[in-house]
């Protein structure tokens, strides 16, 4: 692919990012995408065929970069309390930026789960691999909690105010997007204070 090829995909792959942002997966056409990448239709099928392929392509970048971020935060030798700190910070900021990504996943778990872990594996998320290191860490500091459980509440603390924007910008934020937002980049520290005291009490 030459140079000029791989700029005009990343026009359309960002063009594509911003309506499905807008438009979610479900939403988004291919004439729109095309018209806000400055291309012609014909030229966006050639370098994507479907919605779905710009779709997994545009999906599996971004979840790369959290596939990444686990092999990153599993590094030996890092404390629990930074690995908290490194995974909430990365998380809350690729879901600020992508925020279709948690509802897209939802509706995947309900319609497609083979297709969705097939999409996290490909983006080198496994979390067979991931628990082993992570029990093993939490056991040789001290911490007798349900590895499960650890999990689940993490993600669970992270997710689930960005998914559910709709709502808690309204009701918590009257309508405040920008509140809203720097409410949530505060929650980068609180999420792994409440984290780590939750851990002191299985010692």
């Amino acid at each position: 692919m030459t140079n000029k090829e791989k700029q005009t995909e990343e026009k359309i792959a960002e063009a594509a990012r911003e309506v499905f942002i807008e438009k979610g997966m479900h939403g988004a056409r291919m004439q729109e995408i095309a018209d806000k990448a400055g291309i012609n239709k014909s030229l966006l099928h050639y370098y994507f065929r479907s919605k779905e392929k710009l779709f997994d392509y545009i999906f599996s970048k971004i979840i790369g970069r959290i596939g990444n971020m686990f092999t990153e935060v599993m590094t030996e030798g890092v404390t629990i309390e930074n690995k908290l700190k490194m995974f909430v910070s990365t998380y809350i900021d690729t879901l600020l930026k992508n925020p279709f990504l948690p509802n897209f996943i939802f509706n995947e778990i309900t319609r497609n789960p083979e297709g969705i872990l097939k999409r996290f594996k490909s983006a080198n998320i496994n979390p067979k691999e991931l628990f082993i290191p992570l029990e093993k860490q939490l056991r040789a500091e001290g911490y007798k909690v349900d590895t499960r459980d650890f999990v689940l509440n993490l993600i669970s603390m992270v997710v689930f105010p960005i998914a559910a924007k709709p709502i808690a910008n309204s009701l918590l934020f009257d309508g405040d997007s920008k509140a809203y937002k720097n409410y949530i980049i505060t929650r980068k520290e609180s999420i792994v204070t409440f984290v780590m005291g939750a851990l002191e009490a299985y010692k």
